[in-house]
């Protein structure tokens, strides 16, 4: 039997049909009180035209997590360590490899959620003629399988508010309840009871802490300024904020 060099020397990967790896990055934050996902309109073939995620190939010397962020920075002109791009909480979501999903050969896609308080407007990348932040409702009809993907992503985003303390990704530092109940109505797509959700957060141990200090400006519907708090220490929501309870809608 040879040694592992002699192996190596001999193997042909030429033995196994190409397949190539992409990222595939859902990037979700809130514009004018909507939830808008990031898109991209493809320059060139396959699906040229078409609005698709912000995504592409791995490169040889990059692993699919300096990908994902390489790609998101490209549409949004910041560079990785730069600017607003590093309060992005990026996680992976799942993998797709079905069969034909990119008509060029087999490939598999590692996709991303990335979730951010505001980033700027986006520009276009190499690839791409035109981006956009676009709301969840009208981002329709995607190339590849990225009408899967985003839905997946959304579910994943849906859930995480409910058992984690993500929410506090997409708002600043320091932020009111109100701002706070903002995020959950614009992700949720529901009306949430103000008072029931004030009460219901500050009974959840290390979401949030208060700062000390109040808005520069007035509560809703001119009342006095609300309070300012930041995130907590808390990992996981205990009791989670479930989505249908009646006391937070």
């Amino acid at each position: 039997m040879p040694n592992e060099s002699e192996f190596l020397a001999e193997y042909d990967a030429r033995s196994y049909a190409p397949v190539a790896v992409t990222v595939d990055v859902v990037a979700l934050t809130i514009r004018d009180g909507q939830l808008c996902v990031l898109l991209v309109e493809r320059a060139e073939h396959p699906f040229a035209g078409r609005r698709a995620l912000p995504g592409g190939f791995v490169r040889v010397d990059e692993g699919p997590d300096e990908a994902a962020l390489r790609e998101l920075g490209e549409e949004t002109g910041l560079r990785p360590g730069e600017g607003a791009l590093q309060r992005v909480h990026l996680e992976q979501l799942r993998t797709y490899g079905k069969p034909g999903r990119d008509p060029r050969m087999r490939v598999f896609s590692i996709a991303y959620l990335a979730f951010a308080p505001e980033l700027p407007d986006p520009r276009a990348g190499s690839d791409a003629s035109d981006a956009l932040w676009v709301p969840i409702a009208s981002a329709r009809k995607l190339a590849f399988d990225h009408d899967t993907i985003l839905a997946d992503g959304l579910d994943r985003a849906r859930s995480k508010l409910e058992y984690t303390p993500l929410a506090t990704a997409f708002v600043d530092d320091e932020f009111t309840i109100a701002e706070l109940r903002q995020v959950y109505a614009a992700v949720w797509g529901e009306d949430l009871h103000a008072g029931n959700f004030h009460r219901k957060v500050l009974s959840v141990p290390g979401f949030v802490e208060s700062t000390g200090h109040t808005a520069a400006r007035g509560g809703e519907r001119g009342g006095p300024k609300p309070k300012l708090y930041r995130a907590g220490d808390a990992k996981l929501l205990h009791p989670a904020l479930l989505r249908r309870e009646d006391d937070v809608r």
